[in-house]
C-alpha cells in the first residue's frame, strides 16, 4: 500500500521572525556550526568528565552527539585540561568550545589547540579587561570566535556596586561593556550570554541586550536545578525569547545527564517549529471516559519507538468520543475502547486489534510508514508526519 507521510506544502508556523544578528562559525573538520544570522537555533551542552581524562571526555561527547548534541563546551580548569584540549578538539565529532574561569593563559591554550571558540567570565579571570587587546589579536590570528558569558554570580565588582544586585540592566551593561572593549581591538567575532536562575532577570536581560546590539546570543538559564524544576525553568525563559526571535544557540543547564539536556532543548526548538519535528507521540490527558489505560499505552508505544529517527505523529487516544477524530490527523493512530484499539492509517482504519495488541500493531505500521515514506532531508517539504496515541 502507498502511504503518503502527509508533509504539509508549506512551512510550519513561528510566532517571530528572528532577529538580525551577525553570524559566526564554529570550526570543525566535518560538522562546522554557523551561529546567528539565518542559521537554525543550535542545540549546546557541556561535559561532566574531568577533561584531562581524553577518552572518558570524547565518550560523553560521543553520547551527546548521538542524542543529538551539536556543539560541546569543555571545562579547563587546570593546566592538565588545557592540555588534552588539542586530541579532545581534534577527535570529538562536534565543535568543542572551551570554558575558561580565573586563568587567562588557558584562553591562549585553547585557542592554540585547535577549539572552535572560548568562553570566557571576565567577572572571575584576573586581570581581564587588561589583556582584552592580547586575547583579541590571538582570536583574530586563530580565527577563534569568544562567548562572553556573564553569570549573576560572578559580575564584575564595578557594576555590583553600581546597581547593588544582578539586575537585568547589570547584566546586560556588564556584557555590553566587555564586547566594547574587544570593538576597541575591532574583534567582532562575538557572542554573547547573560545567565540568571531566576527565568524572569534572564528574559528580561537577554530583551535589552537584543535591543542593544547584534551579536548573536546563547541562551541559557543558569543553574536551573534539577530535571523538573529545571527542564520548566527552561522552558518558559527559552519559550518566551525565541517566540520573539531572540536566540541563536541554546543550553538547558540541569542538575541530570547532559544527554538529558539536549533532549530537553531539541525539544523546546521542536515545540516552537525551530527544529524540524522528529517522532512525535500525541497522546489525551485520559479522564472518566477512558476504557484502556492510557498512560501505559503512551508509555509503551513511545519506548516501542524509540530510536525512530523519522518525522512521524503517532496518536494514542484513550476513548472513541474524541480518538477517532484526532487520530484522523494523524499519520498513524489508536482510538480505543471496549477491549479493543481501531488503528487508523492517515485517517482510514485499517483494522480493528485486541487491546492486548495495540502496542505491538501501532509499532508495526509505524515501521511500515517510515519505510514506505520519502523521508530524503532534500525534501522541499519541512514539516512532520504525525503518529497519535489517545
Amino acid at each position: 500500500m502507498d502511504i503518503s507521510l502527509g508533509l504539509p506544502e508549506f512551512p510550519p508556523e513561528t510566532l517571530a521572525e528572528r532577529r538580525k544578528s551577525r553570524k559566526l562559525l564554529l570550526r570543525h573538520p566535518t560538522h562546522p556550526i554557523e551561529v546567528g544570522g539565518d542559521a537554525p537555533v543550535s542545540v549546546q551542552s557541556m561535559t561532566t568528565t574531568v577533561t584531562a581524562d581524553v577518552d572518558s571526555t570524547l565518550q560523553q561527547i560521543a553520547q551527546l552527539t548521538a542524542t543529538g548534541c551539536q556543539v560541546v563546551r569543555v571545562a579547563v580548569p587546570s593546566q592538565d585540561d588545557a592540555e588534552a584540549l588539542a586530541p579532545i578538539a581534534k577527535k570529538s565529532g562536534i565543535p568543542v568550545i572551551a570554558d575558561i574561569h580565573f586563568q587567562p593563559k588557558y584562553i591562549f591554550a585553547a585557542m592554540d589547540a585547535g577549539c572552535a571558540a572560548v568562553r570566557v567570565n571576565p567577572g572571575n579571570i584576573r586581570e581581564f579587561d587588561g589583556r582584552v587587546g592580547e586575547i583579541a589579536r590571538a582570536a583574530k590570528d586563530t580565527g577563534t570566535p569568544i562567548r562572553i558569558g556573564v553569570n549573576a554570580g560572578s559580575l564584575d565588582k564595578r557594576i555590583m556596586e553600581k546597581y547593588g544586585r544582578a539586575t537585568p540592566e547589570a547584566l546586560a551593561e556588564s556584557a555590553l561593556w566587555e564586547a566594547s572593549l574587544f570593538e576597541e581591538h575591532d574583534f567582532r567575532d562575538i557572542k554573547i550570554s547573560v545567565k540568571h536562575h531566576d527565568p524572569v532577570v534572564m528574559v528580561k536581560a537577554y530583551r535589552l541586550l537584543a535591543a542593544q546590539c547584534d551579536y548573536p546570543l546563547h541562551l541559557g538559564v543558569t543553574e536551573a536545578g534539577p530535571a523538573f524544576q529545571g527542564t520548566i525553568k527552561s522552558s518558559v525563559a527559552f519559550g518566551a525569547l525565541l517566540s520573539e526571535g531572540i536566540g541563536d544557540t541554546i543550553r538547558v543547564s540541569l542538575s541530570a545527564p547532559p544527554e538529558e539536556e539536549v533532549k530537553v532543548g531539541i525539544g523546546i526548538l521542536e515545540s516552537l517549529n525551530l527544529r524540524e519535528r522528529g517522532l512525535e507521540i500525541v497522546s489525551c490527558p485520559s479522564c472518566g471516559r477512558a476504557q484502556v489505560d492510557v498512560y501505559t499505552l503512551a508509555e509503551q508505544v513511545t519506548a516501542g519507538l524509540d530510536g525512530l529517527d523519522v518525522p512521524l505523529r503517532v496518536a494514542v487516544m484513550g476513548c472513541v468520543v474524541n480518538g477517532p477524530g484526532e487520530a484522523r490527523d494523524a499519520d498513524l493512530g489508536v482510538a480505543s475502547g471496549n477491549g479493543k484499539g481501531q488503528i487508523f492509517v492517515k485517517g482510514e482504519v485499517i483494522k480493528t486489534v485486541p487491546e492486548s495488541q495495540i502496542v505491538e500493531t501501532l509499532i508495526e505500521e509505524a515501521m511500515k510508514i517510515a519505510e514506505a515514506g520519502d523521508l530524503d532531508s532534500d525534501s522541499d517539504s519541512t514539516g512532520p508526519a504525525v503518529v497519535t496515541v489517545s
